[in-house]
C-alpha cells in the first residue's frame, strides 16, 4: 500500500479493534437465499393463494438487490475519499430513485389509468388540495393555511405537506413527474446524511455501510413514487437528527444553526405530531443524559435553556401543536383498540372480506415484534397490492433488524450507550409511540426511523468479529424470520377466511 493511498483512506487505528468495515459477502448470501425459501415455502403451503408473478419479480429485485450490491458496493468504494464517496452515494441513490419514479409513473398507468398507486386514497387528497394551493398562490392569495383548512377540512397535523406541494406545484407546474423527481433528490440527500450521522458516532467505514443501505433499501426508493409526505419526512427527520448531533459534538455554541435546527420539528408539527413530539424530547434527552465526552458542561447548560425556551413558546402559543400532542398521549391506548376492533368488523375490504383477527391485536402483541415488523405479504390476498409489491423491502427489514437489536445490546452492555443518547432515543421513542398506535404493523409509519434502524444495523455488523454469536445468531435468526413470514400470511388468510 503507497502513501498516497492511506491518506485516502480513513483511519481506523485509533480505535484499535477489528471491526468488519464492509457487508460481508456470508450475510448477503444468507439473506439473500433465507428471502427465497421463504418465498418459495408459502408458495408451497398456501399454494391455492400463490403470489402473482409479477410480484414476485418486485420482491426478488428488492431483497436480492439490496444483499447483492449492499456488498459489492461497500467493497468497492471503501478506499475512496470521503468526499468522492459521498458524491458516489448521492448521485448513485439519486438515479435508483429516478429510474423508479419513471418505471412507476408508467407501471401505475398502465394499472390504474392514473399516475397514482393502486388504492390511492391520501395521495389523490394530497394532489388535489396542492393543485388548489396552487391556484391561490397564481391569483396572489398567499393565505393558503386558512384556505386549505376550509377547503379540505384537514388537521393541523396534516397541513404542512399541502402547503408544500401547493408551492411546489406553483414553482415548477403541476407535474406529477417533477415533484416526485424532488423526492428522489431529498432521498439521496437522506443517504448522505445517515454516512454523516452514522460515520460521526461509530466511524468512518460503519458510516459508509449505513449510507449505502440507506442508498439501496428498496422501501426508501419506493416511497419516491407516490405522493405522499413520507419521503420529506424521512429527509427533515435524518436532517434534524444529523444537525442535533453535530451541534452536540461541536466546541462552541452556533447560535444561528440552534435557530434553524429548532425550524425544523416547528414545521413537522404540521407533517406528523408523534414523529415532531419524538425529535424534540430525544434532543432533549440526549441534552441530558449524553456523555460529557461529547457534550461540555457550559454548552449542555446553555442547549437545556434554550430547548426550554422552545417547549415555553409552544405552550404559550395559541398553535394546536400542544393539543395534539396531549390527545395523542391521552387517547393512544384507547384509539388503538376502537381501531382494531373497527377492522376486525369492517365491511368494506375487497371482496367483502373481512379481517377477523385484528381484534386480538394491540400493545402486548406489537411491543416484542416492534424492531422487526412489519412482515411481507407472499401470498395472494386482495386489496394488498403495495404490500405485495413492496414485501421484498419488508423482508429485508425484518432478517436485518437482528443486527439493530444487536447494536442496542452491545451499546447497553458496554456501557457506552451515553455517547449515543440522540440516535437511540429517538428510534426507540418513536417505535414506542407506535407500540400504542393504530399503525404498528403499516410500513409507512415505520419509515420514518428507517434510516436509524440501518444506522444501527451497520453498527452491528460491524461488530461481527469481535461478538462471533452475532455469526452464529443470524441464520437461526432468518429461519425463525421464514416462520414468521408464513405464520403472518396464514393469519392474513385466516382471518379473511380464505383457507
Amino acid at each position: 500500500m503507497t502513501k498516497q493511498t492511506k491518506k485516502i483512506l480513513p483511519s481506523f487505528a485509533q480505535f484499535g479493534d477489528n471491526r468488519i468495515h464492509f457487508m460481508p459477502k456470508r450475510i448477503s448470501d444468507i439473506s439473500m437465499g433465507t428471502y427465497f425459501l421463504a418465498l418459495m415455502a408459502c408458495a408451497l403451503l398456501y399454494s391455492s393463494h400463490i403470489l402473482n408473478w409479477k410480484w414476485w419479480i418486485f420482491g426478488i429485485v428488492s431483497a436480492v438487490g439490496f444483499f447483492y450490491y449492499a456488498n459489492i458496493q461497500s467493497k468497492a468504494w471503501i478506499k475512496l475519499r470521503p468526499i468522492s464517496f459521498a458524491k458516489k452515494l448521492f448521485w448513485g441513490a439519486f438515479a435508483l430513485r429516478v429510474v423508479w419514479v419513471i418505471i412507476s409513473y408508467q407501471l401505475y398507468n398502465n394499472w390504474t389509468g392514473t399516475p397514482f398507486s393502486i388504492g390511492a386514497g391520501d395521495e389523490l387528497f394530497y394532489n388535489e388540495v396542492g393543485h388548489y394551493g396552487a391556484s391561490l398562490i397564481r391569483e396572489g392569495n398567499w393565505n393558503i393555511y386558512t384556505n386549505i383548512i376550509n377547503y379540505s377540512n384537514a388537521a393541523f397535523s396534516d397541513m404542512g405537506y399541502p402547503i408544500y406541494l401547493s408551492i411546489i406545484y406553483w414553482i415548477f407546474g403541476e407535474s406529477i413527474l417533477v415533484a416526485r423527481i424532488i423526492k428522489a433528490i431529498l432521498g439521496a440527500w437522506t443517504a448522505v446524511l445517515v454516512y454523516k450521522l452514522a460515520s460521526r458516532n461509530f466511524g468512518e467505514y460503519t458510516g459508509r455501510m449505513a449510507g449505502i443501505m440507506c442508498m439501496l433499501m428498496p422501501n426508501m426508493i419506493y416511497y419516491c413514487s407516490f405522493q405522499l409526505k413520507e419521503v420529506e419526512m424521512v429527509f427533515l427527520a435524518m436532517l434534524f437528527i444529523e444537525r442535533a448531533d453535530a451541534l452536540l459534538r461541536l466546541p462552541k455554541m452556533p447560535w444561528r444553526s440552534l435557530f434553524l435546527l429548532m425550524l425544523i420539528p416547528t414545521f413537522m408539527f404540521m407533517i406528523r405530531t408523534a414523529l415532531a413530539a419524538t425529535l424534540v424530547m430525544g434532543f432533549a434527552l440526549a441534552l441530558l443524559l449524553t456523555s460529557d465526552r461529547v457534550v461540555k458542561g457550559w454548552r449542555r447548560v446553555m442547549l437545556i435553556g434554550a430547548v426550554g425556551v422552545f417547549g415555553l413558546v409552544l405552550v404559550v402559543s395559541e398553535s394546536n401543536i400542544i393539543g395534539d400532542v396531549q390527545q395523542m398521549w391521552q387517547t393512544g391506548g384507547s384509539q388503538q383498540r376502537t381501531n382494531m376492533e373497527w377492522r376486525a368488523e369492517r365491511t368494506d375490504m375487497a371482496g367483502g372480506l373481512t379481517q377477523k383477527f385484528a381484534k386480538y391485536a394491540g400493545a402486548s402483541v406489537f411491543a416484542p415484534l416492534i424492531f422487526t415488523i412489519p412482515f411481507p405479504t407472499m401470498a395472494e390476498t386482495p386489496g394488498q397490492e403495495n404490500q405485495k409489491m413492496i414485501h421484498g423491502g419488508n423482508y429485508v427489514k425484518n432478517i436485518i433488524s437482528f443486527f439493530t437489536i444487536a447494536a442496542l445490546f452491545i451499546m447497553l452492555f458496554s456501557g457506552n450507550w451515553r455517547r449515543y443518547v440522540l440516535p437511540v432515543s429517538i428510534l426507540c421513542g418513536y417505535l414506542l409511540v407506535l407500540v400504542f398506535s393504530s399503525f404498528a404493523h403499516s410500513e409507512r409509519f415505520h419509515l420514518p426511523i428507517l434510516p436509524l434502524h440501518l444506522m444501527m444495523a451497520a453498527y452491528g455488523i460491524s461488530q461481527m468479529n469481535k461478538l462471533r454469536i452475532l455469526k452464529k445468531g443470524y441464520p437461526w435468526w432468518c429461519a425463525l424470520m421464514i416462520v414468521a413470514a408464513l405464520a403472518w400470511n396464514w393469519f392474513k388468510l385466516a382471518g379473511r377466511g380464505m383457507i
